[in-house]
């Protein structure tokens, strides 16, 4: 098939066309680089640097068979400060970027939400129907939905939205504003300071491997199921404690717990309910914590040596 990418340089956009590529599609890539790093574009995609919002990239989606639209703006903090730009992004990129599918004929939509829409919940593990949308960055990711539902009544469009937990794994961010707290906890490691955690470290979320969040992807674009969203997560809780420990534990380090007060992006609790990707597009995560933690401190280490020695390699 002929796929094609948005956000193809960020987290999951690469580790997915990393995986399609593997699988034997065609593959092309679009992103502006505001928030990926171009070494991470996987060699054998035809990359062409773009921005969601604009109709420049209409020509991009000819001839596509499917199209994952994966760029947004996702840093909750950044979203708050400026959700005049969250909005552009986030809702006038995706109705951009449906506008262009919808023209070019695009059989196949698969499109990236956000389990921030739950924030408010108090059902764990959380079920697709329970949003709960406080932030701004969830509140764009509603608005997506809404402009996805229409595309789909209006011109019969085959759409389907992923809703991703806390997605871990290689190449994820270690060095920009936003920086998960598996990266931080290592961060701290290598610099022999203590695990900052938040609150008493009871809170709890439910973090899913990359290699299953492309392949929950994978399993949405060869599934009809127009207008349908599903959770893309392992429904297993794991607090912050309990992850630090694990994190001590895998790499052998000796480090102290540092407790601070949560902030305003700050999230209870955070899990899915598995139940609907598994029953409609046969979507199970594969990979467990401690499998996936193991997999992440080895490419880490592999990717700071590259790094250090000026590796082209160093994104791999």
């Amino acid at each position: 098939m002929n796929i094609l990418v948005t956000g193809v340089a960020g987290f999951i956009g690469s580790n997915l066309a990393d995986r399609l590529l593997a699988e034997g599609h065609q593959v092309s890539g679009l992103d502006n680089l505001a928030y990926g790093v171009k070494e991470q574009v996987p060699e054998g995609v035809r990359f062409q640097k773009g921005d969601v919002r604009s109709k420049d990239i209409y020509p991009h989606f000819k001839g596509m068979d499917a199209v994952f639209h994966l760029a947004a703006k996702n840093c909750i903090a950044d979203c708050q400060e400026d959700p005049v730009e969250t909005a552009d992004i986030n809702v006038t990129g995706t109705v951009n970027v449906l506008e262009a599918c919808k023209q070019a004929g695009v059989r196949k939509v698969v499109y990236a939400e956000s389990s921030a829409v739950y924030e408010g919940s108090k059902t764990y593990p959380t079920p697709e129907e329970d949003e709960h949308a406080e932030s701004f960055y969830a509140a764009s990711k509603l608005a997506e939905k809404h402009f996805a539902g229409a595309f789909a009544r209006f011109h019969k469009m085959d759409l389907t939205a992923l809703r991703y937990f806390c997605v871990y794994g290689p190449r994820q961010d270690y060095k920009g504003a936003y920086v998960a707290v598996i990266m931080k906890m290592l961060d701290a490691i290598d610099a022999g300071e203590p695990l900052t955690v938040f609150g008493d470290g009871s809170q709890a979320y439910d973090f899913v491997h990359v290699a299953d969040c492309a392949r929950a992807n994978v399993l949405a674009m060869r599934a009809s199921t127009q207008d349908r969203f599903y959770n893309v997560g392992t429904g297993v809780r794991t607090s912050i404690k309990e992850l630090a420990e694990m994190i001590v534990r895998l790499t052998g380090a000796n480090r102290p717990m540092r407790h601070e007060p949560g902030g305003l992006t700050f999230v209870r609790n955070r899990i899915g309910c598995p139940r609907r990707a598994a029953a409609e597009i046969g979507f199970t995560a594969a990979t467990g914590l401690e499998e996936g933690l193991r997999d992440l401190i080895r490419w880490r280490a592999r990717h700071k040596a590259a790094r250090a020695a000026g590796g082209a390699g160093a994104r791999s």
